[in-house]
């Protein structure tokens, strides 16, 4: 106990959710700063986005490396967790999906200059994009499971498949500034729907 009688565990609690936040900042700052400057960017850009000094960056990440695999699974955990949260709160399942799949290019468009960098090392590649489809193909099918129970979409497409195509869509994206994916993007979402 300390002095104002709280436990050890009590007072660890805090603080340790504090620091999950800080890194969530520092992971969505360097996020933000990847998107906008590609993965080479300096690291005391990313510090002053995050409004942390870089000791703090090197610190939960001493290699650049492991910003990036840490900004890449952080992504990947954020667009996870959207899909059930979007199903709860939209209008109606394609508006969902339609969002998420906004948010998913999003993703792509910062994950291609992550995944040039990363791939240098094949192996840690690898898993890294099994990661990514372990997570987020099942969510994409619980969106599209939705669409269709609901009458709004056709039942011929598959998760991975629609992904892939999202993907496909997306290259040079990143490297192409008169190249806008998403409004090819959004007449393949918007050619899902059942013909009236």
């Amino acid at each position: 106990m300390n002095g104002s009688g709280e436990s050890a565990e009590q007072v660890a609690r805090p603080k340790r959710t504090d620091a999950r936040r800080n890194k969530e900042t520092l992971l969505d700052a360097a996020a933000a700063v990847f998107v906008r400057s590609g993965v080479e960017a300096p690291v005391r850009d990313i510090a002053a986005e995050a409004g942390v000094g870089m000791g703090t960056i090197y610190r939960h990440f001493p290699t650049r490396a492991d910003l990036i695999i840490a900004v890449y699974r952080h992504q990947v955990e954020a667009c996870a967790e959207a899909g059930p949260a979007l199903l709860a709160s939209s209008a109606t399942p394609h508006a969902a999906l339609e969002h998420w799949i906004n948010l998913f290019v999003d993703f792509l468009v910062t994950k291609h200059g992550l995944a040039s960098v990363l791939q240098s090392d094949n192996a840690g590649f690898e898993t890294l994009h099994s990661y990514f489809l372990d997570r987020l193909v099942p969510v994409c099918t619980q969106l599209l499971d939705a669409a269709v129970a609901s009458g709004e979409i056709r039942s011929d497409l598959e998760a991975y498949a629609l992904m892939r195509g999202v993907g496909n869509l997306c290259i040079g994206a990143d490297n192409d500034p008169r190249y806008d994916a998403r409004p090819l993007v959004g007449l393949l979402v918007a050619g899902l729907r059942r013909p009236h």
